[in-house]
This record gives structure tokens, sequence and C-alpha cells, in this order.
């Protein structure tokens, strides 16, 4: 149940950025798409990114947890995520854009999901 933990902060994460869409759609009445608006679509992106990424990234800790992968591994890619995805966030949803916010997310977010991959295949292999 340890990944468990992890989906409250990534669920907040998520809600703020979802909220950031509804916000930008409400004050510039655009119902769908981004109506060329440039702050529209930074918002619609992180949030986006986030969804593309996240999902998968949460699955494969889960196998790992399932696999037996060490509690104190689990803990320290939940923590590389939330850090990961909120500093993604962080970076898309300003303007002009810090590139080493945005950098620093997909890079942790991938080692997560590389490492998180690795665990579970090993998970796999040798429990069976």
């Amino acid at each position: 149940m340890i990944i468990a933990f992890w989906t409250l902060p990534l669920t907040l994460i998520f809600l703020w950025l979802s909220l950031r869409v509804i916000r930008y759609r409400r004050g510039e009445r655009i119902p769908l798409g981004s109506g060329g608006n440039a702050a529209l679509e930074r918002a619609i992106r992180a949030h986006a990114n986030f969804a593309e990424f996240v999902p998968f990234a949460m699955l494969l800790l889960i196998l790992a947890e399932w696999g037996g992968a060490w509690p104190w591994l689990l803990h320290a890619l939940g923590a590389l995520l939330v850090t990961a995805r909120l500093s993604h966030g962080m970076g898309m949803v300003q303007d002009p854009e810090d590139y080493r916010f945005r950098v620093f997310g997909m890079m942790g977010t991938f080692s997560v999901m590389g490492i998180a991959a690795v665990a579970a295949f090993l998970g796999a292999v040798l429990r069976g």
C-alpha cells in the first residue's frame, strides 16, 4: 500500500492543473481547444502531459510494489515522481517558461518509470 500513499499529492497536482484549464476557459470563454490563446494552450498541455505520463508511471510503481520492491525504494520513487511532476507543471505554466523545471520534471519522471520497470521486471522474474 506504499504507492497508495503517493496518490494524494499526485491527485492534488492533477487538480491544480485541471483548475488552471477551467479558469482560463471560463475567463476567455473558450469551451473547446485553445482558441489561439497561448496561456490556455500552455495550461492544456501541462494538464495533458501529467495525464499522459503519471498513470503509466503509477502502474509501473504498483507492479514494482506487487513484485516485492523494497519499501524505501518505492517511497523514494513516489517522492521523486511527486517532485518531478510538480516541477514540470510549474515550469510549463510560467510565462516566460523556465525550461529547467520542465527538464528536471521529465528527467525525474523518466527515471521513476525506468527504475520502476526494472523493479517490476525483477519481481516478476525472481518471485514468479
